[in-house]
């Protein structure tokens, strides 16, 4: 029987449960894993995410359009930020993005060095990533970005409801208490998703960057179908066999 496990932070994926032949699901939902979501479903080709400033400063130089963040604020030499509305663009369609983020790519990078397959997750394609590892019946490991290597609640919903779906209605199990307790914290969030996360603290400390606009997206269950997969260091829509 598959397993599914929950990783609060980046600083606790050295004590994981599942070591070696896993699927990753990335979660930054507030807000690098839902704008990844947001880019593909758009119609950009493919996202490229780096960890380093210098290498997203060497994609700009080669024509590369790049998004890039520290802190929540769009650094000066990036062409678009990081909120999910900054890659509503027509000039962006079938283009590759450079991505550079202080949370979400540089965990995608650390999840990379383990597993089978990344995915990244998010709120806005959780039934549709579903349907993908349902398929797929491998163990899941759920990474949260967090915040600065700390526990925060957007992510730990959205793997709580990742959690639930896979153990409820597609024969995983589980031994991870993060787990049980992302799914406890799902079960009353559900019912109002957009309205429990205000009090979150990184919705609060994003206040000023994202719009009120993006935040409802960014909280919007199922708004999208795409399922982002690392290939190749980049991250592209899965194909839609299911």
């Amino acid at each position: 029987m598959p397993k599914v496990e929950v990783c609060f932070s980046p600083a606790l994926y050295d004590y994981r449960l599942l070591k070696s032949g896993f699927d990753a699901v990335v979660t930054d939902v507030f807000r690098a894993s839902t704008s990844i979501c947001a880019a593909l479903h758009y119609g950009i080709e493919a996202v490229i995410p780096v960890a380093g400033l210098e290498e997203a400063r060497e994609y700009r130089q080669s024509g590369y359009k790049v998004a890039c963040e520290r802190g929540g604020s769009v650094l000066d030499f990036a062409d678009l930020g990081n909120s999910p509305s900054d890659f509503f663009r027509e000039d962006l369609k079938g283009a590759k993005v450079v991505f550079s983020t202080t949370n979400g790519t540089k965990v995608i990078q650390l999840a990379a060095g383990n597993s089978q397959k990344v995915y990244v997750g998010a709120l806005v394609n959780l039934n549709a990533l579903f349907a993908c590892l349902k398929q797929r019946k491998n163990d899941i490991l759920i990474l949260c970005a967090g915040w600065k290597n700390l526990f925060n609640l957007e992510d730990t919903i959205f793997s709580g409801a990742l959690a639930h779906l896979l153990i409820d209605h597609a024969g995983y199990e589980t031994e991870c208490d993060s787990a049980k307790a992302a799914i406890d914290l799902w079960k009353p969030a559900r019912h109002d998703v957009s309205g429990y996360l205000r009090k979150a603290s990184h919705r609060i400390r994003l206040k000023h960057l994202l719009t009120e606009e993006d935040y409802l997206y960014s909280t919007g269950v199922d708004s999208c179908r795409v399922v982002p997969v690392l290939k190749n260091g980049e991250l592209i829509a899965e194909s839609h066999n299911y």
